[in-house]
């Protein structure tokens, strides 16, 4: 989601005759891109900052600014503590940024973190470099306050784009030869425009090219309907891929944290999704030490992760987040059991990845080719639909943005690897999804 604001604010700057600087000696102008869900992603902010002291030292006409949910929740102390910061923007006022460095130029602060209930930048292209891969903000802000999250509090209540716009977007997209496209919001099943929702969006957005993939996230457990199930299962190209947080197994510590949903909602969700999509995958978010939380409540949440046996998770410990609900919670799981608790949350979905993906051993799969391996200029990776990591050897006939049909052959809990069979002609493709 921050990348997709960058490439709205680098719209909204370039519209004003700005351009991208491509090292940061060439820059007169810095903006740090923030997010405030977790603590270790603010501190990465302050060190970034401490980096650049010295850089605004020898270089002091430079205008350096804090963009997103961490200017919204710390814009004072960002100001009158961090002296090189010269302006901090909240996510609903870029259309202000070029105002606002036109008077850090000249000496002044700057600060606009007033949220709105009606912005969604709809008029705004996003700035984009050729590329295979693209994000489109659907909807802003969320209505769910789960007791552990600042979202609403930095990114405001909840409002949609027209479906218009988005599908219009998706088609511009198509015609530069982006090979993938996800559609983003903090909760994309509450998405609504006159009377459509998520999953009339998705369709629309599926049938402007069938050779583009259509990713979304992220989904909220009280939110994704039937229909939407049934609108990936008839789509091709929507990709069979879900993913949907559970952040807890133990129906207590869900009430706590205001996820509005229970276990047993939840079981019965993924199970209804496999008898309308068999080959879905899922991921999910896990938090480990959350308020109050005995080893009762942590061995629930391994048998939640035994039983629906996820693809992949985004797995953390509990960071308490200033403004929320759960801030004033007595934090009282001590950092060596939530790190352990952690570590038994990671240790046993990799064992549930790797068993996974050794199931594929031996079966073709589509892929995207995306690039170069990141560990060898000889092998290319690509991934499937249900978002695994495929690594196959460089061949001269295939070309990032390629769809290939590969044939797995070797596994680890975080990445396949595969032979080369043929190139996929996506003009000539209907269907892309393997079963």
């Amino acid at each position: 989601m921050n990348f997709a604001d960058t490439e709205l604010v680098m719209g909204i700057l370039s519209h004003q005759g700005y351009e991208l600087a491509k090292n940061i000696a060439d820059a007169n102008v810095i903006l740090l891109n923030t997010c405030s869900i977790r603590d270790n992603a603010e501190q990465k902010i302050y060190n970034r900052l401490d980096h650049l002291k010295a850089y605004k030292k020898n270089n002091r006409g430079t205008v350096v600014g804090i963009l997103g949910c961490m200017a919204e929740r710390l814009r004072k102390s960002l100001i009158e503590e961090e002296k090189i910061v010269d302006l901090v923007v909240g996510p609903d006022e870029y259309r202000r940024l070029p105002e606002f460095i036109d008077s850090a130029f000249g000496g002044e602060k700057g600060i606009g973190v007033k949220l709105s209930r009606t912005e969604t930048y709809d008029d705004i292209i996003p700035y984009r470099e050729e590329g295979l891969s693209a994000w489109i903000s659907v909807m802003r802000g969320c209505d769910k306050f789960c007791t552990f999250c600042v979202v609403p509090f930095t990114r405001g209540r909840e409002r949609s784009r027209s479906l218009e716009s988005i599908v219009a977007e998706v088609k511009q997209l198509s015609e530069r030869g982006f090979r993938e496209i996800t559609l983003l919001g903090q909760n994309v099943n509450s998405y609504i425009d006159q009377g459509k929702d998520f999953a009339d969006l998705l369709a629309a957005s599926a049938i402007v090219n069938e050779s583009v993939r259509i990713r979304f996230t992220t989904s909220h457990p009280q939110d994704l309907s039937e229909k939407l199930l049934y609108v990936i299962a008839q789509h091709s190209n929507i990709c069979n891929y879900i993913h949907l947080p559970i952040q807890s197994g133990s129906n207590r510590i869900l009430d706590l944290m205001n996820r509005t949903y229970s276990i047993e909602h939840y079981i019965d969700l993924i199970k209804h999704a496999r008898s309308i999509i068999p080959s879905v995958s899922f991921s999910t978010d896990i938090i480990a030490g959350f308020p109050t939380e005995t080893n009762e409540d942590h061995l629930m949440t391994l048998q939640v992760m035994k039983e629906v046996r996820y693809d992949g998770a985004y797995m953390f410990k509990y960071s308490p987040r200033e403004g929320t609900k759960a801030f004033s919670m007595n934090d009282d799981v001590p950092g060596d059991i939530k790190s352990k608790r952690l570590n038994d949350i990671i240790e046993l979905q990799q064992k549930i990845s790797f068993e996974i993906n050794q199931q594929l051993i031996g079966n073709e799969e589509i892929i995207l080719i995306e690039g170069s391996s990141k560990k060898s200029d000889d092998f290319l990776a690509g991934r499937t639909d249900s978002n695994k990591i495929v690594i196959i050897p460089r061949g001269n006939e295939i070309f990032t943005g390629d769809y290939v049909k590969v044939k797995i052959n070797n596994a680890t809990s975080a990445t396949l690897f595969a032979d080369f069979v043929e190139v996929i002609n996506p003009s000539k493709v209907k269907v892309l999804k393997t079963a």
